[in-house]
């Protein structure tokens, strides 16, 4: 019978955790060369001479004083499931900065085993680690390993195995100095009348963390047997002082650790210094960034044309023999007008979606987004936002879901707040179709143009609101941003794919599954009550759209849109599946029943896009607002201000669009 084992991968942000975690089981969890990917924990399973591993993989943390919402999941996982072994990944390039977390976890008394990670990126920079040396200083195992070439698995289970067995785990403490070490002892005999909590963590390690004024340890004492005496200590001192003082007495230790385990051969400036200089320069590295973003839907749309093209011909081909050759009119209609021309003119754009993820995929793995989020820290912060909200945006770009998830990096509550409000208004990918589709029609030529103008103007409007947020219902001052830049790398062809696909393929799942199923309500309601001609205004999407119409009307756009626009609220991709539904294209493209239509022009092409970007998010992305708000108050605010500033800008831009290209 096999044993089980519980690892628990924790570690700093953007060290390789979800990397190493991946080559463990064969998980396919996105890896970023960002900090802040995983914000919650992941399971997997692994096997290793004759022992089962369940392998969490935690949110990146710095320490054990828990700041953030994401560091609270990673350290009460420790603390409360108490995980067989805590397998601590660290940066072997950044290794001062690591070894603070161990300092932290040995404290902690748990079995620990360090898997030293991108130890070649290390060796090849000529600062080699002696991990065998390190291992002794520490009276920790080290392993050396690189996730990226699953080099050291088999040594880490095997270590893994080795301390899972070992019965006895004791403290590794710091010196604090003489005053420090007599307050520790105070409170930790104050905490000892506390048999619970006597009984769940080490006192001193309870003692350090109140001396750090951690309000989560604080929250376990109060109203306890111990409360009052340790509140009577805490009283006559001042926890920042002490947090500063313990950090730097842990920093000495490291210190005097690192000259006898590591060679460090200094140079003055690598290449990647020399590419910062210029990608995060104050002046340049915003038309960099935008320069960037610009060709990427310009190349986008150049290499997808004759695919959608093909696939486009494809579709129109099968509806066409669908209707000749199915009996009755009524399936003929439901597979031709139903399935194909909605979910077929959702697939058309496949080759757009699978070439932008690729773009963002190797500029993600680069490290270059990291850097894009340097850099709009001095703008986003003058506004209001703190720098380390654009993280979360630029995820925003794939998914608002993760995106507001990742949120929970951000310490403030105002700020983590203020970030999920305005994450809704950056341009996720379900919204591409959309684009795609009318800025394909309607914008031949500039295509590219268009879409990279509507994916600003959802980055200026949710700093916009940001700033009116800031100074209205959340009032207060941005965070600090400090992030550390990951290093620069050369994205592998496998690791870009696999992001493109794990992306790409989530719009396929939902074309088969949340998209069908849109389509095939829209279908019914357009072929129903019988005997009504199909996507009439006597069939029941008739109804619903006319009575709609008014509200949509003053922005040019018809019954028809309406319908798809309310359908956009499950997922905005079914807003082009609507529109393939409704117009009932036959053997005529989708592309072709827009152009003949002469209620549709280029203005209002343009304010329907505008629309579809800012208006409320899917059903998905509010039951996460409302899962990470706990607030439904907060949850119909976003819905009904997306909703107001999707149809007054909509409006505007209409216009102003109307005057230069006739039509709205």
């Amino acid at each position: 019978m096999k044993r089980e084992i519980r690892i628990a991968l924790t570690g700093n942000p953007n060290v390789g955790k979800t990397t190493l975690f991946n080559a463990l089981t064969g998980s396919r969890q996105h890896v970023g060369n960002w900090p802040g990917v995983t914000v919650e924990k992941k399971t997997g399973k692994a096997s290793r001479n004759g022992f089962e591993f369940e392998v969490v993989d935690l949110p990146g943390t710095y320490s054990l004083t828990a700041y953030t919402a994401d560091e609270v999941v990673a350290r009460d996982f420790i603390l409360e499931e108490r995980p067989d072994i805590v397998v601590q990944v660290v940066d072997a390039t950044n290794l001062e900065r690591n070894l603070y977390l161990t300092t932290q976890l040995a404290e902690l008394g748990v079995p620990v085993v360090i898997a030293l990670n991108m130890a070649d990126m290390a060796e090849a920079q000529g600062n080699p680690i002696d991990y065998r040396k390190l291992s002794a200083f520490l009276e920790i195992p080290v392993v050396r390993t690189v996730g990226t070439r699953g080099e050291g698995l088999k040594d880490l289970l095997d270590a893994a195995i080795r301390e899972a067995e070992t019965s006895l785990h004791h403290e590794h403490t710091i010196g604090y100095g003489n005053e420090t070490e007599t307050m520790i002892a105070s409170l930790a005999d104050a905490l000892s009348a506390d048999g619970d909590l006597a009984g769940r963590y080490p006192l001193r390690w309870l003692a350090v963390k109140l001396l750090e004024g951690d309000e989560n340890v604080l929250a376990k004492v109060r109203g306890g047997p111990a409360s009052t005496r340790v509140e009577e200590i805490l009283s006559r001192i001042d926890p920042d002082e002490y947090e500063a003082l313990m950090a730097d007495k842990r920093y000495e230790a490291i210190a005097a650790v690192l000259p006898q385990v590591r060679k460090a051969n200094l140079k003055e400036m690598r290449p990647s210094d020399m590419v910062d200089r210029v990608v995060t320069d104050r002046y340049l590295g915003i038309p960099i960034f935008l320069a960037l973003m610009w060709g990427a839907f310009e190349l986008t749309f150049t290499v997808a044309t004759p695919f959608m093209t093909a696939i486009d011909a494809a579709f129109a081909w099968l509806a066409g023999f669908v209707a000749g050759s199915i009996e009755p009119a009524w399936l003929a209609s439901l597979i031709g007008d139903g399935i194909i021309g909605g979910v077929g003119s959702v697939l058309i754009f496949l080759p757009n979606i699978f070439i932008l993820f690729l773009i963002l995929a190797i500029l993600e793995d680069s490290g270059y987004l990291a850097r894009a989020a340097f850099i709009m820290d001095r703008p986003l912060y003058a506004l209001g936002l703190p720098g380390k909200s654009f993280v979360p945006m630029l995820i925003g770009f794939g998914c608002n879901v993760p995106a507001i998830m990742a949120t929970r990096s951000i310490e403030g509550e105002k700020d983590r707040l203020l970030t999920i409000l305005v994450n809704p208004f950056m341009s996720c990918s379900a919204r591409l179709p959309v684009y795609i589709l009318f800025a394909g029609v309607f914008f031949p030529d500039q295509a590219g143009s268009v879409v990279f103008f509507l994916y600003v103007l959802g980055i200026v409007v949710a700093i916009a609101s940001a700033k009116l947020f800031r100074s209205t219902i959340l009032p207060g001052e941005a965070s600090p941003f400090v992030m550390e830049m990951p290093p620069y790398r050369i994205p592998t062809a496998m690791t870009a794919l696999l992001h493109m696909w794990s992306r790409g393929s989530m719009y396929i799942r939902k074309a088969g599954t949340i998209i069908l199923a849109g389509v095939l309500v829209v279908w019914l309601l357009a072929s129903f009550p019988f005997g009504v001609e199909y996507g009439s205004a006597e069939s029941f999407a008739g109804m619903i759209g006319h009575a709609l119409e008014p509200l949509v009307a003053p922005l040019g756009f018809d019954w028809k849109v309406a319908v798809a626009l309310i359908f956009g609220f499950i997922a905005k991709e079914i807003v082009v599946g609507s529109l393939g539904t409704l117009y009932g294209t036959g053997e005529e493209t989708l592309p072709t029943a827009l152009l003949a239509d002469p209620g549709l022009s280029a203005a209002t092409a343009l304010a329907l896009m505008v629309f579809v970007l800012l208006y409320t998010p899917c059903v998905a992305a509010l039951g996460v607002i409302r899962k990470e708000t706990g607030s439904w108050k907060w949850t119909g605010f976003s819905v009904a201000y997306g909703l107001v500033v999707a149809w007054l800008l909509a409006f505007v831009v209409g216009r102003v669009a109307g005057l230069f290209m006739g039509g709205v």
